[in-house]
This record gives C-alpha cells, sequence and structure tokens, in this order.
C-alpha cells in the first residue's frame, strides 16, 4: 500500500511555538484560579521581608547599573583605546594607584563599577588598573564619603579611615593580580556583534547587552541575600559582637550577605552600634569590594573562574586591612 504523499502546503507551513504572550496568559489563568492561595502565602511575614529586601536591593542597584551600562557604551564605542594608553602610565605598577585613584571622581556604586571594569579590560585597559577602579570607585567615590560622613556626625575619622582602608585594598588587590593573575582565568563575552556597527547602533546593542547580562545576575545577587536576610537570626549579631575579632569577621560576612549599595551602607554601619568601630569599618570597606550580588555580576563580566579567585582574596584583604586601619585611627 502505497503512502500519499502530504501536500506542499501542510510542509511548508510553519511550526507555531510557544512565545512570550501564551507564557503570559498562562501565567494569568494561574494566577486567577489560584489567587486564594497565593494571597494567603505573599501575606506571610517571612515573605514579606524577603520581598522588602529583594525590592529594595533592586531599586538601589538599577539605576546605578543602568548608569554603569551606558558607561561602559560610551567607553566602548564611542573612547578610543589609544585615551586609556596615555591616560594611565604605562607601567602596570603605576597604573594601579592611578585607576583607583581615578574611582574617587566617579559618583557610582558597586553595580555600575563592574560594567565600566568589564569595558576598560576589552579596551586594553590593564586588568590590574581595571580590578583596582573597579574596588575603588564603590568605596571613595564622593558621594559615599558624604554619606558616611552624615551617618557619623562629629567622627571625621571614620571617613577617614573608610577612604584609607578602601584605597589601600584596591591598590593591593591590583599588584596582586598583576603579580598572580592569569589571563586564562577570565572569560569575557564576546563582543564580535558590534564589529562594523555604526557608532550608535553599537551603542545601542552594547547597552542592551549588558543590562541583560549583568541585570540577570543582579537578580540572582539580590535575592539570594534577600534569602539569608530572612534565614539569619538577628539574634545571633548580639552574641557574636563580645569578641572583637570575631566581630570584624562577623560583619564583614554580614556585608557580603545583606548587599547593601555603598550609598547607604554607612546608615546601617551606625545603626550597629553593639560592634566595635573597627568592625563597622570593616562592614563599610567590604561590602561596597564584594557581596552576593557582586560576585553574581564578576561571574557574569569576567567568569566565574575569575570571582572564585578574586572575591575570597578580596574578602580576606579587605578585612585584615580594615582591622589594621581602624586599629590604629579608631
Amino acid at each position: 500500500m502505497t503512502q500519499r504523499p502530504s501536500s506542499p502546503s501542510a510542509a511548508a507551513r510553519p511550526r507555531r511555538r510557544i512565545g512570550s504572550v501564551e507564557v503570559l496568559a498562562v501565567l494569568l489563568v494561574v494566577v486567577v484560579l489560584f489567587r486564594g492561595p497565593l494571597t494567603k502565602s505573599l501575606s506571610a511575614p517571612a515573605l514579606q521581608t524577603w520581598l522588602t529586601v529583594f525590592v529594595s536591593v533592586m531599586t538601589q542597584a538599577i539605576p546605578f547599573l543602568v548608569f554603569g551600562v551606558v558607561l561602559s557604551g560610551i567607553i566602548a564605542v564611542f573612547v578610543p583605546p589609544s585615551f586609556f594608553a596615555k591616560a594611565l602610565p604605562k607601567h602596570p605598577a603605576l597604573a594601579v594607584p592611578t585607576a583607583s585613584i581615578a574611582g574617587v571622581v566617579l559618583p557610582g556604586c558597586e553595580c555600575a563599577s563592574v560594567p565600566v571594569a568589564g569595558a576598560l579590560v576589552r579596551r586594553g585597559v590593564t586588568p590590574a588598573a581595571a580590578f583596582a577602579f573597579l574596588l575603588a570607585s564603590p568605596a571613595v567615590n564622593p558621594i559615599v564619603l558624604v554619606s558616611t560622613a552624615v551617618a557619623f556626625p562629629g567622627q571625621p575619622r571614620v571617613v577617614v579611615a573608610r577612604a584609607i582602608a578602601s584605597l589601600v585594598v584596591a591598590c593591593a588587590m591590583g599588584w596582586l593580580w598583576q603579580a598572580f593573575g592569569k589571563g586564562s582565568w577570565l572569560r569575557m563575552p564576546s563582543r564580535a556583534h558590534l564589529d562594523g556597527m555604526a557608532k550608535w547602533p553599537a551603542f545601542w546593542a552594547s547597552v542592551r547587552h549588558d543590562v541583560l547580562h549583568a541585570g540577570g545576575f543582579l537578580v540572582i545577587g539580590a535575592a539570594s541575600a534577600a534569602v539569608i536576610a530572612v534565614v539569619v537570626p538577628k539574634s545571633w549579631l548580639a552574641h557574636l559582637a563580645a569578641d572583637p575579632f570575631v566581630a570584624i569577621l562577623v560583619l564583614g560576612l554580614l556585608a557580603v550577605l545583606l548587599s547593601i549599595c555603598s550609598e547607604a551602607d554607612a546608615f546601617v554601619a551606625a545603626s550597629l552600634t553593639q560592634f566595635s568601630m573597627t568592625a563597622r569599618l570593616a562592614f563599610m570597606v567590604v561590602g561596597p569590594m564584594i557581596d552576593l550580588k557582586l560576585f553574581a555580576m564578576q561571574a557574569g563580566i569576567f567568569g566565574r573562574a575569575f570571582a572564585l579567585r578574586f572575591a575570597p582574596a578580596t574578602f580576606v584583604l579587605a578585612i585584615a586591612v580594615s582591622a589594621v586601619v581602624g586599629t590604629i585611627l579608631l
């Protein structure tokens, strides 16, 4: 028995794929059908806390993330590589402190510094200098220093200690990367699709790419920070504050877990009155350099192999420098 051939029109007819409209329609139907259980679960105190922390982190971070990716796009498209060759010293050991000091004049937070540092590396800046800028910019820019002065009125030493400790860590990490870092640890996203494009289309393509790429990791980091805020009991902190050395480590870890924007972390540190000033300095130095959202974004921009090495080294160095500077100045 011969098989009847299918008609050409049927063979050429494209298969219908499930798109975003269909997915949204299904979600709306599910929400309507299960609105009762969903309303009850959303009113739970733990989930309310999770939503508050998540929305807070995202609200603080997104404007600076957008600022960072726009600046990243400008650097990637409109600034010629020769500019950086002239602006930075040729010797990497001198380029690191120069890039750290340059971070003082950029009013952005850590979410902006990651994509900007990625753009600097792509434009030929030595990674050691770019990473020094990445760490210094969110920690010692004018907005952060002014907010620290407001959070600790009448205590200018706190501002000075934060600026000195942050710059020391940024320079030291840059020099450590120059001495021991390997290019094979960097796995940066390819930008081959920008080659041959006109400047403005290339700029918008770069911005869209970075917003989607870094923004996804920002959501992961913010969600992780919200989970930690719900899970960790606050009563634990009061017991840990008694030991001065443990207190420094605890507040350093707390800064990593809470993932607070660098423009606001000084006010949180000022409220932790049960801890010593040195421990609170560690909180303000560690937070802008490495936290959950930063780790996720660094992994997305520079690769997981880089983040798994750079983040722990930054944390250990920031804790050590904070302890020394805080003991001397505070």
